[in-house]
């Protein structure tokens, strides 16, 4: 192995690091068609748990009437999923190296399946939020565990980056059909088969792994860092639950209190992995800029992603007047210029080097948010389509880069590990993302909107400064003289909001373009790869 930072030497005393496999090589030609398969199976897998994230999202309001569940209750159905992934991340990566990839990605696959038929039985919300966590659990070792395995099917950087940018693709093809399929199935089938949707893409997706993708390991057999395992996770949980608590009741006593206990013990987990023999993370994957920079890069890319989604999502819905599948319909630009930039950025990478594309990327998609900013609420979809094409065009070109970019300073002993250290700072990038283009566009959506909801009852004023689906319920019962104005100054106030949160993304893009041209490494450091499964 080089001693080059991207194939970082082991702790003294631990032993040389091979791949092993359940089954004798197939013939080359057979070898080559057999990964492309267990890649797909791969990406099933990633399109399960992004379909499942914003069929959910959809079916939010569902929740509220068949299980009676309130606003806190609703906020938890997704929190508690989201904590649930961060705070397992990444204790997860270092047992799917001790224990086996494939291995753990099936019992992922199987947790994820039997919490969704489960979770399509519950009768109240409680049952429903103690199912997402599990749920959450199953993503937390999917997502990691799959990208695992990529670097040690494809150890050609080529055939590496076309990995990545199909599994890209695949995750985020969800964000339309998502909805689109949401919608349909509510409309036309009980509320429970949007979890029971799952079962048969998971038992496909199981098959194909357990057949097709060869068990990789280290054998070395590290143990696990227990202490070192529960304080990640209570110090990433309490960091997050801060993070998403904070737009809807403020810096209060426990919501800072949760953000100071998280960092301190963060802190107390960063100190034993200098100190640990064999420690949860190797801290000096850090020194390697392209794995530090590829990560911040996937970081803020994420943030803008999911940040734009939870802000543009009421627009196209409370604003424009859309339902839940024509919102995954208006989608489809982001999505269709995602993958042709995806498709281009594998060859820009290979000519002109990472470093260049993916700042490149940051800006097209800060171009995309100036684009966005222009809209009021009167603005026709044309606007917004062309601001979705260029957002997703950036991305297409960033996204697939910068994760492969991770992938390539990864040795085989480090995949598990590597990927769950990079996919716990993208949660917290997408936890920020939300939490602040949020705060700031609710900000500005309460100030526009304060002068003029004078007069009108306390319930309405209340539901009305909440949020604009607030506004457009208060507005639908309060009569024609009202009515109609209130829901004509909350569409303008949210438009004005979605501005300042736009110019806000803007800016974390650009100084992320700044950053990564001057941080980011152009070539990859020359890398000897062991043998793979």
């Amino acid at each position: 192995m080089s001693k080059s930072t991207s194939g970082l030497s082991r702790p003294p005393g631990a032993t040389t690091t091979a791949i092993t496999a359940t089954t004798a090589p197939p013939a080359p030609g057979a070898r080559q068609r057999r990964r492309w398969w267990a890649l797909a199976a791969i990406a099933l897998s990633f399109l399960v748990v992004g379909l499942d994230s914003y069929i959910v999202v959809t079916a939010l309001p569902t929740f509220s009437v068949r299980l009676g569940a309130s606003e806190s209750q609703l906020q938890w159905v997704t929190a508690a999923y989201t904590l649930a992934w961060a705070g397992l991340l990444l204790s997860i990566g270092k047992l799917g190296d001790k224990l086996g990839r494939r291995r753990l990605l099936t019992a992922g696959l199987a947790l994820f399946g039997v919490a969704s038929v489960v979770a399509s039985q519950v009768s109240t919300a409680g049952e429903l939020i103690a199912l997402r966590a599990i749920m959450g659990a199953g993503a937390a070792v999917i997502m990691p565990m799959g990208l695992a395995i990529i670097p040690l099917l494809f150890p050609e950087q080529a055939d590496r980056r076309r990995a990545v940018t199909v599994t890209t693709i695949g995750a985020l093809i969800a964000m339309p059909l998502g909805p689109l399929l949401g919608g349909w199935i509510l409309t036309h089938f009980a509320w429970g088969w949007i979890f029971l949707i799952n079962a048969p893409i998971v038992a496909v997706a199981l098959l194909g792994v357990r057949l097709l993708v060869p068990e990789s390991r280290d054998p070395a057999n590290p143990r696990l860092d227990w202490p070192g395992a529960l304080l990640s996770a209570a110090g990433i949980v309490g960091i997050v639950y801060a993070i998403i608590e904070e737009p809807a009741r403020g810096w209060t006593g426990p919501v800072l209190a949760s953000l100071l206990a998280g960092v301190v013990l963060t802190g107390l987990f960063a100190v034993r992995q200098r100190t640990c023999p064999e420690p949860l993370i190797d801290l000096r994957l850090f020194r390697d800029r392209r794995f530090s920079w590829g990560t911040a890069a996937f970081a803020i890319l994420s943030f803008a992603l999911t940040g734009v989604l939870f802000i543009l999502t009421p627009y196209l819905q409370s604003v424009q007047g859309n339902d839940a599948q024509g919102t995954g319909a208006r989608l489809l630009p982001m999505i269709a210029a995602l993958i042709a930039a995806a498709a281009a950025s594998e060859v820009l990478g290979a000519r002109i080097g990472v470093r260049v594309v993916i700042p490149a990327g940051m800006i097209v998609s800060a171009a995309g948010l100036v684009i966005l900013a222009r809209a009021s609420a009167s603005t026709g979809y044309w606007l917004v389509a062309l601001a979705l094409a260029v957002f997703g065009a950036g991305l297409g070109l960033g996204l697939p880069l910068a994760a492969e970019a991770v992938l390539g300073t990864l040795a085989p002993h480090q995949t598990g590990m590597g990927n769950a250290v990079s996919r716990t700072l993208q949660s917290i990038g997408v936890a920020l993302g939300t939490a602040i283009l949020g705060s700031v566009l609710n900000s500005a959506y309460r100030g526009a909107l304060a002068g003029h909801l004078t007069g009108l009852p306390p319930a309405d004023r209340s539901a009305a400064a909440a949020s604009i689906a607030g506004a457009r319920d208060a507005a639908a019962h309060l009569g024609r003289s009202l009515g109609p104005q209130l829901a004509h100054v909350a569409s303008a106030a949210y438009a004005q909001g979605m501005t300042h949160a736009a110019v806000v993304g803007i800016g974390v893009l650009l100084a992320g373009a700044v950053l990564t041209a001057l941080r980011l490494p152009g070539r990859q450091a020359a890398r000897h790869p062991e043998p793979s499964a």
